[in-house]
């Protein structure tokens, strides 16, 4: 019997590229990563890490390049499908609180089968605060609420952008653990940091971009 063909990794990105008002912001770049992987993206302040997990969300379009997903093109179906996206801001309504928040995005993107939003509010450290508007809460509690609609997701690949800003020793020890957690389900997640000071402990790619963009050029 002829041996299996690999399977497609979960993400695979060629010759990927982008460019604002005619300055590269970086690529063209090819990676991949597979299941059960991390790939950490360095590098220093304007050199591209948030602009290319906004560009493989789709929310900015490349100059040139392919991504795939699970071997297939990345339209915004299979994007919804597959990917979640933690960004800078928290993509939370003001004047809902903890659990209307996460009710109202599990409705929009899906929810992971046998866990229930109280208790991934449990888990992020938010246990007593589920009817406390996202209005009150501090910048540490609305990553830990970003964080709880992450763990919700049942999106096998986490893009997370900074994911440690704002957040204690402890709060990074969570993300830590939840990444490791994932990662062991068969997920797998690009992180974007300035160093690996903050590296969940699993296994792991690296990805450094270039030089930073010219004084004036947002990234």
């Amino acid at each position: 019997m002829p041996a299996a063909l690999p399977a497609s990794p979960l993400l695979a990105v060629r010759a990927l590229a982008f460019s604002r008002d005619e300055l590269p912001v970086f690529g063209p770049l090819d990676f991949a990563v597979d299941a059960g992987e991390a790939l950490l993206v360095q590098g220093g302040n304007g050199v591209g890490k948030t602009t290319l997990l906004r560009v493989l969300a789709g929310l900015l379009r490349a100059d040139s390049g392919a991504v795939e997903i699970a071997g297939i093109p990345a339209q915004p179906r299979a994007r919804a499908r597959h990917m979640a996206y933690l960004g800078h801001l928290p993509g939370l309504k003001a004047d809902l609180s903890a659990l209307h928040n996460l009710d109202s995005l599990c409705g929009l993107h899906g929810q992971r089968p046998g866990l229930g939003l109280e208790q991934a509010l449990a888990i992020v450290g938010l246990a007593g605060f589920e009817d406390a508007p996202l209005r009150t809460l501090s910048a540490g509690q609305k990553k830990r609420l970003g964080l709880a609609r992450l763990w919700l997701s049942p999106a096998p690949l986490w893009l997370l952008d900074e994911p440690y800003a704002n957040l204690d020793l402890e709060g990074i020890q969570l993300v830590n653990r939840m990444v490791e957690a994932h990662l062991r389900a068969g997920g797998a997640a690009l992180i974007t940091t300035h160093g690996a000071y903050a590296a969940p402990p699993v296994r792991t790619r690296l990805l450094e971009l270039g030089k930073p963009l010219p004084a004036g050029v947002p990234a």
